[in-house]
């Protein structure tokens, strides 16, 4: 690693060959206007990502772990490495602008007191992905993305939770940032310590937001740059070890941030566990209707 770069970047990997490669296309490709050191993690993907970025990027240093660590654990092996002045987690299926390292090493200077900066993210077809939010409270996670949001029209919890009353076109201090793409401050990490490998998938960047918010730093949003994220290019493979990891992270965030005492432990606790169980039954559901009319639209042999 340049101990002259200003900037350290850790992509985790696992099982994204092409999506990796086309992220480190942007980042190599595109001019960025800033030095960088990149650091790619691979948790023991099976289908030959690490070989294929050796082999494409020979300026980025690839560690190949035997096992699947974890997205914080491997994680914290970049925040770890270098000296630099900051530090970028971006997920491999993310797409940099040109300029946009620049654009957004430019806002957390302008910014000493944020400890994290997370630009704004959007889909492929252009639309707006909501990558700042308000710290979550138990009626967001029940009402979004399952059957009791689609019953209350334009539920208030989930709209506040989102923010979705805001045009997401001006910096702005938030709770939290997506760790899709967050910039953190090498001095604030120093300060709160690493990510809490705890979390093998999922609100490690909440949890991570929170304690840099007791530390007293700040975390900001910024309209630029803006990144194109292809959201689930790993884990939509493994949809029900997702499910059930995204909810037990969800289960120890609340019970470390946002819980009030036992029972209401044990009450988040059984509403997080009967979310996890309605989404894995709705995609089952879904998976055997699928099937069965694939099989009913198949023409009859004669």
């Amino acid at each position: 690693m340049n101990p002259a770069s200003p900037l350290t970047i850790c992509i985790v990997t696992w099982n994204c060959r092409d999506l990796a490669l086309d992220c480190l296309a942007t980042l190599y490709g595109r001019p960025q206007g800033v030095d960088f050191d990149l650091i790619v993690v691979d948790n023991a993907s099976t289908d030959g990502t690490p070989e294929a970025i050796r082999e494409a990027f020979l300026l980025a240093e690839v560690v190949a772990n035997p096992d699947n660590r974890g997205f914080a654990a491997a994680n914290n092996q970049g925040l770890t490495a270098g000296c630099s002045e900051f530090l970028l987690l971006l997920n491999p299926d993310t797409l940099v602008p040109a300029g946009g390292l620049r654009d957004l090493l430019a806002v957390a200077r302008d910014h000493p007191e944020a400890g994290a900066v997370g630009p704004k993210l959007i889909n492929p077809d252009g639309s707006l992905q909501y990558s700042c939010r308000r710290f979550p409270r138990p009626w967001a996670a029940l009402f979004r993305d399952t059957i009791f949001g689609r019953l209350v029209y334009n539920d208030p919890w989930t709209r506040q939770y989102l923010m979705t009353d805001w045009a997401h076109d001006e910096v702005r201090e938030v709770d939290w940032v997506s760790g899709a793409a967050v910039l953190l401050r090498r001095k604030a990490v120093e300060d709160v310590g690493v990510l809490d490998e705890q979390f093998f998938w999922g609100s490690e960047d909440v949890d991570y937001c929170k304690r840099l918010w007791d530390a007293g730093w700040k975390i900001l949003y910024t309209p630029q740059p803006v990144i194109t994220h292809r959201i689930g290019g790993s884990t939509d493979r493994v949809v029900i070890a997702t499910v059930l990891r995204r909810h037990a992270s969800w289960r120890r965030l609340y019970a470390k941030h946002f819980s009030h005492g036992f029972l209401d432990r044990v009450f988040l606790g059984a509403l997080i566990w009967a979310r996890a169980l309605g989404l894995i039954t709705s995609w089952l559901a879904r998976v055997g209707w699928s099937k069965l009319r694939t099989r009913l639209s198949r023409p009859k042999s004669t």
